[in-house]
């Protein structure tokens, strides 16, 4: 596909023929002649190299790459519109925006996601909630909040999920525990202690099922805070299983000890969320911004 500069004003009238299904609709509601249309259409046929309709005597429908087309250019059309809007606005978009974080997330990129969005959007005062992803789902939906940073636990009926990263884990804990060797299966670190958060959390789910065919069950001692396992691991409380970054710190000062266990863990998933009915685009510029960050800090 050729690289060229898609212009808004195409998209817009191609939206307007994908909605009506008509040319001469298209033309009526944008106050032009068909022929322009038309030729918006051709140019944008081109500029893509695809076919974006089919006429047949039942009108004109889209074809496979037009629908595909539809959902991206809805979006980039009213990013286009808001942008004018706050642009030529006296007034540009401010107020109170409630973000939800998990703890994870805030322990790793709260100051650098601030100054991102503040940079950004400086009218507009953010209020920050650090808890569960849990709890976050549940104010979400409840609309106590507008958007959440939080682990991904599948998709929520009410709640549109963008990814945000997805962090190695590794098992750490103090020397202690390394009498018997860094590496063991289930069974053998099954006689640790484990630290966990929460049961009910998506991490502490994976942690039940993976103790869950094992005849002797850990004892669990579970905290609600990153900061909080990080310290009873290094206080040599038991073996925790946690993001790599979270740990690299403690590893290299050899506050703490690396387990190599079978099989190795899955990686802890990160998304945005927000709620489906919001109207708003702001939030869904945010997380853009965020994902963005973010992916930027793991490569550097």
């Amino acid at each position: 596909m050729k690289e060229k500069n898609v212009r808004i004003r195409n998209l817009n009238s191609f939206i307007k023929v994908a909605t009506l299904g008509s040319f001469h609709g298209a033309a009526t509601q944008l106050h032009a002649s068909q022929p322009a249309i038309s030729a918006r259409i051709a140019t944008l046929e081109e500029d893509l190299g695809v076919k974006l309709f089919k006429r047949d005597q039942s009108g004109t429908k889209l074809t496979a790459r037009g629908r595909q087309l539809l959902p991206f250019a809805e979006r980039l059309v009213a990013i286009s519109n808001e942008m004018k809007a706050q642009l030529q606005d006296d007034a540009p978009q401010q107020g109170i925006f409630r973000i939800g974080i998990a703890d994870t997330v805030a322990h790793l990129w709260l100051r650098d996601l601030l100054e991102v969005w503040r940079e950004q959007h400086p009218l507009i005062q953010f209020e920050l909630t650090i808890d569960l992803s849990l709890a976050l789902y549940k104010q979400l939906e409840e609309h106590q909040l507008d958007l959440a940073l939080m682990v991904y636990t599948g998709q929520a009926i009410a709640v549109n999920t963008q990814p945000l990263s997805a962090l190695p884990q590794t098992w750490v804990g103090s020397e202690h525990f390394a009498k018997s060797g860094r590496d063991m299966n289930i069974a053998a670190l099954s006689q640790c202690p484990i630290l966990s958060f929460p049961a009910a959390t998506g991490p502490g789910k994976h942690l039940q099922e993976l103790f869950s065919q094992v005849k002797e069950k850990p004892k669990f001692h579970t905290s609600n805070s990153v900061s909080g396992l990080l310290a009873m691991a290094e206080q040599g409380a038991g073996i925790a299983l946690l993001p790599q970054p979270i740990v690299e710190e403690a590893l290299a000062a050899r506050r703490l000890t690396r387990f190599n266990v079978d099989p190795a863990p899955p990686k802890l998933k990160f998304c945005c969320g927000w709620r489906k009915d919001e109207d708003r685009l702001l939030p869904q510029l945010l997380a853009d911004s965020a994902s963005k960050l973010v992916n930027q800090i793991i490569r550097d």
